[in-house]
């Protein structure tokens, strides 16, 4: 079974501060997470001065400003982006980050290197921008909160179409519908796609994050699946380890009570350790299908089964009968499978109470 990739999304965490941003990388690092992921937008690029909040984030910022004037005080610079991914390597743990728009895009991709690159939940169904992730990315993580499978299967028809295109080509429904049916398309998003189960609230009711669709629309798209939790806790999460989540993600903060739109669904670091840990343990219990004895059970087979004991006297030449034939530990005799054929039979030795019988062993 291969393990569990822990993202520790540190998301806009940090509230604007760049110090804030770094000791989140060490949290992340401490806690043994394996990815640890920012947010990477261009406010006046991303949200219009009209939008609202959501509900969440209104609950958990106060106050009235707009989505906007929230997103600026949120926003790092690209240059804060660097010195990020600097640290990072430097600690030895991956630097990821998601993209909110195409300028953002642009410089993860170009700029940072990135490889892997994520589509956002609110991103699903923007399919320009998704067909940029595409054309950029050699592995894709789609999260799919808000979404229909309908929606999920569009968006995989632009990334298929987005991985084997030339990059010329004009992109059409048809050609999308084209690339998602062919072998070529199915077998790039086979490769490098995982899809994540994820509920769009904050924090999500544990009632409504539905793990159970998750391997089963890993199932029904041939992809690798994970889950983008946003419940408070750590069993959610744990629990899609052991449903098979290949990738988990969950959001993180220094301090719960930081003001922001994030921090009151997040984990503090010694939860995060905890989450990290339990998904590990979880992972290494798992194991593989196939059903059979393990290295550390078999010295007790014969200490906990039971072997064809005398549980009276019997001499030799006499026939064993249920009084005298029984069942008992230790299991290092003749299997209780023997019991009925051995009845009847006459014993070829003097037992006493207690004695392995050896019939037909010597």
């Amino acid at each position: 079974m291969n393990g569990v990739t822990v993202i520790a999304e540190a998301g806009v965490n940090h509230n604007g501060d760049l110090e804030l941003a770094l000791r989140l990388v060490d949290a992340a690092k401490a806690a043994g997470a394996d990815v640890v992921k920012f947010q990477t937008f261009l406010a006046d690029q991303l949200v219009t001065p009209g939008a609202a909040r959501a509900a969440y984030q209104e609950r958990n910022s106060g106050g009235t400003e707009s989505q906007l004037a929230m997103l600026k005080r949120l926003e790092l610079g690209f240059e804060e982006h660097r010195t990020l991914a600097a640290h990072c390597r430097a600690v030895g743990i991956e630097f990821l980050s998601t993209a909110f728009d195409f300028t953002s895009l642009a410089f993860l991709v170009d700029e940072l290197s990135l490889t892997t690159l994520k589509v956002p939940s609110g991103e699903l169904t923007n399919a320009p921008f998704v067909l940029a992730h595409a054309r950029a990315a050699e592995q894709l993580i789609v999260s799919t909160g808000m979404a229909s499978l309908a929606d999920i299967e569009a968006a995989l028809a632009v990334i298929a179409f987005g991985f084997t295109a030339a990059p010329d080509a004009a992109p059409t429904i048809d050609a999308f519908a084209e690339a998602y049916s062919s072998t070529a398309g199915r077998e790039a998003l086979h490769d490098r796609v995982t899809i994540l189960q994820c509920t769009s609230e904050y924090p999500a009711p544990a009632e409504q994050v539905n793990l159970a669709a998750m391997p089963a629309m890993g199932s029904a798209l041939g992809l690798r699946y994970g889950y983008s939790d946003h419940t408070e806790g750590i069993a959610v999460p744990m629990a899609a380890a052991a449903l098979g989540a290949r990738v988990v993600e969950k959001h993180f903060t220094l301090d719960r009570s930081l003001p922001g739109p994030d921090h009151r669904a997040s984990l503090e670091p010694g939860q995060l350790a905890a989450m990290v840990s339990g998904i590990r343990e979880v992972t290494a219990a798992l194991g593989d299908p196939v059903k059979r004895p393990q290295p550390s059970e078999l010295p007790n087979r014969g200490l906990a089964r039971k072997s064809l004991v005398a549980i009276a006297s019997v001499r030799a030449g006499e026939r064993f009968t249920p009084q005298t034939l029984g069942v008992m530990r230790p299991g290092t005799g003749l299997s209780p499978y023997g019991y009925w054929a051995l009845l009847g039979t006459a014993a070829s030795r003097d037992y006493a109470p207690g004695d392995l019988i050896d019939e037909g062993t010597r």
